[in-house]
């Protein structure tokens, strides 16, 4: 009998990077019923406009948190080297256009190496299309894709579907079989309590 994982992400949430290497260890553990679905929930909209300084060294001081808490490698240069904006909605909509190419999990991990390892702004959609070229996708394609209706559809449905499931926040996982939705909690640490979790359900 098959089943659904939800994991519901933002590529630019700091909490899912700090949580991708036990993530990469639970997705190798899942038994095969187990079907996994990304769902971008969006952090936050479309802005052209430069980021506060304050909220600018609010979201800094997460990514010192999480490293000092997980050991998750952070590049702080990108604080320096570029204009932030509190624009992640385009971050999401790029997985989407790489999914068409089928390639959304490598360009979910291409992003956040790009915003957390290269000091590189995936809020940028000349960023985001040179990821795709780097990943080998045809960059013409993706970058019509990226702005393309269809795409804003689906990222409006991913991100309905998200905020309709039993989430708090970013990142989260929810298993729906046949007879139930349920929250798995999240271990940043231990990707063993939640396949116990998923098992028992």
């Amino acid at each position: 009998m098959q089943h659904t994982l939800y994991y519901i992400h933002d590529p630019m949430c700091s909490w899912c990077w700090g949580f991708r290497p036990t993530w990469d260890a639970l997705k190798r553990l899942l038994p095969d019923n187990i079907k996994v679905i990304n769902l971008t929930g969006g952090l936050a909209p479309d802005c052209d406009e430069p980021m506060p300084l304050a909220m600018q060294q609010t979201i800094e001081s997460y990514w010192h948190t999480i490293q000092q808490q997980l050991g998750t490698e952070f590049n702080f240069d990108f604080w320096r080297n570029n204009q932030a904006r509190r624009s992640t909605y385009i971050a999401c909509r790029a997985t989407i256009a790489a999914d068409y190419q089928g390639a959304q999990e490598q360009m979910i991990d291409a992003i956040q190496r790009a915003y957390y390892l290269r000091a590189l702004n995936p809020s940028d959609s000349s960023v985001l299309i040179q990821l795709a070229s780097e990943l080998g996708l045809e960059p013409i394609k993706f970058a019509q894709d990226l702005s393309s209706p269809a795409t804003q559809a689906e990222f409006k449905r991913q991100r309905g579907l998200a905020h309709s499931l039993p989430i708090q926040g970013f990142p989260s996982l929810v298993l729906k079989t046949d007879t139930q939705t349920t929250k798995i909690a999240i271990n940043y640490l231990d990707a063993s309590s939640m396949l116990n979790a998923i098992h028992s359900l």
